[in-house]
This record gives structure tokens, sequence and C-alpha cells, in this order.
């Protein structure tokens, strides 16, 4: 999955991502609200956290504007606790707000929440045939055993089992996988399709020649 950050101070921005890339997720980020709404409107995140203060295009406008083309999932952060405030957030479109300072655990869980509203899913387990994916804890398990995955091979698991049944583009996996400084080799998600197809099966993944790749929901 990836995510798109918006936060004008420098330390909470690096902070952020290297958080969310520890947490197994692609991560971009904007220091202002031009470059990102710029990077908004150019790429397809799976969720957006947007600073309410920001310089050159605050956030409540950023996010009018971003409404009017994309309806990205936006968690607006925000140092102000009014109501006003907050109902004024979500007004402009925001789908949550976390109110500065907040504790990282509880941002991880609003991104999550986010992401399976966004994919129309309640629950935070995908059961595909004998392969379980518990989205919460980011854990994957083959006939009730932990399968040991790595952080971009589980990126790839979650994203194709959220969306079972759909044959995905190379290119829609390159976008929501990989950040805008990953080198997109172009047999990088072969080589990640091979190793999680040794790990959990070869019919786990089925490959739709010259469209992309696919994992069947169950019947």
């Amino acid at each position: 999955m990836r995510v798109l950050v918006v936060e004008d101070e420098p330390d909470l921005l690096a902070s952020l991502m290297q958080a969310l890339r520890e947490d197994g997720y692609a991560v971009d980020g904007a220091a202002d609200g031009e470059e990102g709404l710029f990077k908004a409107e150019q790429f397809d995140y799976d969720t957006i956290l947007l600073d309410y203060m920001l310089p050159k295009l605050d956030g409540g406008e950023l996010l009018r504007r971003l409404r009017k083309s994309r309806q990205t999932p936006v968690l607006m952060l925000t140092a102000r606790d009014a109501v006003r405030d907050r109902v004024t957030a979500l007004d402009s479109g925001a789908d949550d707000y976390l109110v500065k300072p907040f504790d990282l655990d509880e941002l991880l869980a609003r991104i999550r929440a986010l992401i399976r509203r966004s994919a129309r899913r309640g629950d935070t387990r995908i059961d595909i045939g004998d392969v379980a994916i518990d989205t919460a804890a980011r854990v994957v398990s083959k006939e009730g055993e932990t399968v040991a995955l790595t952080a971009r091979e589980y990126a790839l698991v979650e994203y194709l089992a959220v969306h079972a049944g759909t044959v995905i583009s190379r290119t829609q996996l390159y976008e929501h996988l990989f950040d805008e400084n990953d080198a997109t080799l172009s047999n990088l998600l072969d080589v990640h399709v091979s190793n999680i197809r040794r790990k959990l099966g070869a019919s786990f993944i089925t490959t739709r020649r010259g469209h992309g790749y696919c994992i069947e929901a169950n019947p």
C-alpha cells in the first residue's frame, strides 16, 4: 500500500515517513500544499496523511481541490482541537482526523481502517483457501502456521487479497507498492510473485498473460 504524507514540519515529516516504511508501506512526502496537491493528483495513493496548516496551500483548500478529481482516503492531521476545526476538516472532504500530538499506533490503526473502508471490507481478516491474511497484525498464515514474508511480499499479498477476484495490472501494482524513489525494475514483481508462490503455493497468485496478476476469490 502506498501513502502520501503532506507535512511542513521537517522532523515530523521524516519520522512519519520512516515509521510508515518500517510498517511496510511505500511512502512519498510533500513539504507544502502545492507539492502535496500535485502528487495527490499525479499518483494513485491508498491513503493521504494531510496536515491542516501548510504553506502555499492549506490542507482544507488542497482537499477541496483534490475532491474534484479523486476520492483517495484522507486522514487530516491538525493541532487544533476545537469542535469547529474538526467539523471544518471533515466538511472539507477528510475521511478522518487526528489531533497532534498523536500516538503512532493509533495513527497506523486509523490508516488501516481507512484502507479497509475504501476497499469496502469491514473485517481485518481475509481468508483465501487455507491462507489467512490478518491486515491488523500484518501477518499471513497457511494452515494455521505463520509464514515469514518480507514487507514488500506482504504488501503484494494484502493488495491482491483485498482485491481478490480482480485482475490487477503490473502498472497498478507498481503504483501502489513502490514509492517515487524506488527503482522499478521490470522483473521486480516477478521475483516477489515467485517468492510468494514458493511460500504459499504455486497456485496462490494467478498470472493473466498481458493483463496482470490475480488472487482468485473464494467461491
